[in-house]
């Protein structure tokens, strides 16, 4: 019996933004909550998970197989594919949120973009900033959590750890594969790599 209550329940709520406009390929796929609010002009793709509290402004992309809970999505925002959008999260407008990225308790600012592979967790992002695939805030040491603030325009290369509590200053670049541990000054490249070796002529023995 509950298994078919909450599938009337379901059937009401995508009925229920269908007629709002809210466009829905696969919809028997897609899962919302009681208190779920949609904007207008939304686009939701197949195996989609809304959670409660979660408000969802005009033109808004979600693609398939993302999970919302707890969160606000501002205007023009693009979330997904496998994205997960975790409590006390808000994606500032025109913000994009791309595949295998996992946002919890941050704020990501306006046209800023986290495309893949990523965790940004108990963080504030700033206007216009590129986070590079494989990056991670390292948020938490074994006892607390802490703070990391990327301001903006601030590009973060590929597979590098942000180890909290860190501030990025406006225009600064990490470099690729760097493990920050300070604050990082504005107007600056930041890089932390060792040295390449290489043996050439080189036989196993």
């Amino acid at each position: 019996m509950k298994e078919l209550n909450s599938q009337k329940i379901q059937n009401k709520l995508r009925n229920k933004f269908f007629k709002m406009g809210v466009k829905m390929t696969g919809p028997e796929t897609i899962f919302f909550s009681k208190d779920t609010k949609i904007g207008k002009n939304v686009v939701i793709e197949p195996y989609v998970v809304i959670g409660s509290k979660v408000k969802i402004g005009n033109n808004v992309i979600i693609k398939s197989f993302s999970h919302l809970e707890s969160c606000k999505i501002e205007n023009k925002v693009e979330i997904g594919p496998y994205a997960r959008i975790r409590p006390e999260t808000i994606l500032k407008e025109g913000s994009k949120i791309g595949n295998f990225v996992e946002v919890k308790k941050s704020i990501v600012g306006k046209k800023t973009k986290v495309n893949h592979l990523s965790y940004i967790g108990d963080s504030e992002l700033g206007k216009s900033v590129n986070i590079g695939a494989g990056t991670i805030t390292c948020n938490y040491d074994g006892i607390k959590k802490s703070k990391t603030k990327i301001k903006d325009k601030v590009f973060i290369g590929s597979n590098s750890s942000l180890v909290a509590p860190v501030t990025i200053e406006n225009n600064s670049i990490v470099g690729a594969g760097s493990v920050i541990t300070k604050n990082v000054e504005k107007n600056s490249l930041a890089l932390t790599r060792s040295l390449q070796t290489e043996v050439k002529n080189f036989k196993r023995k």
